[in-house]
């Protein structure tokens, strides 16, 4: 009998660029960040995830996203959770270098859970 792991579901804030660069993976992983960005940070809560979506994620296009997706909750483990701001702005800080090891732990696919329109 095959033993599923444990999942947390995580959320992230992305303009059509980058959800386009998911859609061309087939919905299995993230695209690395640009130059500079030294680490990944999916949120925790999909509210935390809506507001950067709405504010910063669509101003080119007019719309943001929110996309959701299921991780191996012991290899998440591994990456520090962060509050910023309030109580409930909690992110998973994941090393930029680590991000193809952490698409290898995505469980099923990425899916979009919410078309915000630009703040």
């Amino acid at each position: 009998m095959r033993h599923e792991p444990a999942a947390l579901l995580l959320f992230r804030p992305v303009d059509q660029a980058e959800l386009d660069l998911i859609a061309a993976t087939d919905w299995l992983a993230f695209p690395p960040g640009g130059p500079g960005q030294w680490v990944f940070y999916p949120v925790l809560q999909e509210e935390y995830g809506t507001q950067p979506a709405c504010d910063w994620s669509g101003p080119d296009s007019g719309v943001g996203y929110v996309v959701r997706c299921a991780v191996d909750a012991d290899y998440a483990a591994q990456f520090p959770g962060q509050t910023v701001g309030h109580a409930h702005h909690e992110e998973l800080w994941v090393p930029a270098a680590e991000l193809t090891e952490f698409n290898r732990n995505i469980l099923g696919r990425i899916e979009v859970v919410a078309i915000v329109p630009a703040g």
